[in-house]
């Protein structure tokens, strides 16, 4: 999944002469946080509803005046950007990283699209299949040549479709997969699973 299947677009923007107060106006009448500003279609910078309330909070001494303060004189400088065919976990990363809220999506220097915080959660809610009726299995593997196809192979033996199927790596020389798949009777396929030697974390055994 790349950003470019997860951003918002076309995406509303700002110019640095406009004040706060109507920044702010647009930001509530759009239900959203942040505003990339652009001056003479290029990105110089983002501004969020944070920004404008510090800048206008009676404890800043500079202020409060959202009527006469520029965005220009409040927005960050030297905006950090994603492109289009970024993969979302590469976005995701970076906002982690850097602790921001968003990504204004650049094209050839063009404003193309903003992707959120939100924006990526529901990009993991697809990439887990989570959205779709599915049963859902936890398996302990250990993290070595074939063991992946013999857990997908098992499943495909069984005539079980898998909607989704992620994994990432443990202490001890394991990797933990979780499996969205087709059917809601994950005890039956958990116990055949174990029969078969897998160590299944998800469902639990049932209490007999």
């Amino acid at each position: 999944m790349l950003v470019k299947d997860v951003m918002r677009a076309p995406v509303l923007s700002v110019g640095p002469e406009w004040t706060l107060e109507d920044a702010y106006k647009l930001l509530l009448e759009r239900g959203i946080r942040h505003l990339p500003v652009v001056a003479e279609g290029r990105l110089v910078g983002i501004i969020t509803d944070r920004d404008i309330r510090l800048a206008t909070s009676h404890l800043n001494p500079q202020g409060p005046c959202p009527g006469c303060t520029q965005v220009g004189e409040v927005m960050t400088k030297g905006v950090i950007t994603a492109h289009p065919l970024d993969p979302v976990e590469e976005a995701a990363r970076v906002m982690r990283e850097r602790k921001i809220g968003s990504l204004p999506v650049l094209e050839d220097g063009n404003l193309v699209g903003i992707v959120t915080g939100i924006d990526l959660l529901d990009a993991l809610l697809k990439l887990t299949g989570v959205t779709e009726p599915s049963g859902r299995l936890e398996v302990r593997l250990p993290d070595r040549v074939g063991e992946l196809a013999r857990l997908t192979g098992f499943l495909a033996g069984r005539g079980v479709n898998i909607h989704s199927l992620l994994s990432y790596p443990e202490d001890g020389d394991r990797v933990r997969a979780v499996v969205r798949v087709n059917t809601l009777e994950t005890h039956l396929l958990a116990e055949g699973l174990r029969r078969e030697g897998f160590d299944v974390l998800w469902p639990p055994k049932k209490p007999w």
